[in-house]
């Protein structure tokens, strides 16, 4: 009877390990995340994540990731987002993320006291040419450090077709 019992457990822990691992998305080039370190996310800081575009005729969605605590004490965050491409010519911009409502309330998803967000900053867009992309990703808040900033990251997704 242990021996059953044994065999039936192996038998679907292995199939919960094909069903994960089988799931995951076709569409996506990158989606990777880094800890700040003690939560404290200061200017020289700058997170860097490499993508690599195999195909420059189809539009891709970028999104930034970032977790903040329920300590975290304003309602927005403004971010540089620097992109540097294979002719090493980078691009500057400033994004702002919304993060609480204006009565408060957090608009990501709680997990016990952290806060997840996932924000488009560029939708359908078409990479100049085909190459690796350095995507660096810093805060531009008047706070050095910034506190209560867990993580932040990066997403790129092949664009869906409507």
């Amino acid at each position: 009877m242990k021996r059953v019992l044994i065999l039936f457990y192996l038998a679907a822990f292995s199939a919960f390990l094909l069903s994960v691992t089988g799931c995951a998305d076709k569409n996506t080039v990158i989606d990777q995340n880094s800890q700040v370190p003690d939560h404290n996310w200061t200017y020289i800081n700058k997170f860097r994540f490499d993508v690599t575009i195999d195909d420059a005729a189809i539009p891709y969605n970028l999104y930034m990731n970032l977790r903040v605590t329920a300590d975290y004490k304003y309602s927005n965050i403004f971010v540089l987002i620097t992109q540097t491409g294979p002719d090493k010519k980078p691009e500057i911009k400033r994004y702002e993320l919304k993060l609480a409502s204006k009565d408060g309330e957090w608009l990501g998803k709680g997990s016990g006291n952290l806060y997840s967000y996932q924000s488009p900053f560029r939708t359908n867009y078409k990479f100049p040419v085909k190459g690796v992309y350095h995507i660096y990703i810093e805060q531009n808040m008047r706070d050095n450090p910034l506190r209560e900033v867990s993580d932040v990251g990066l997403r790129v997704e092949k664009a869906q077709a409507p």
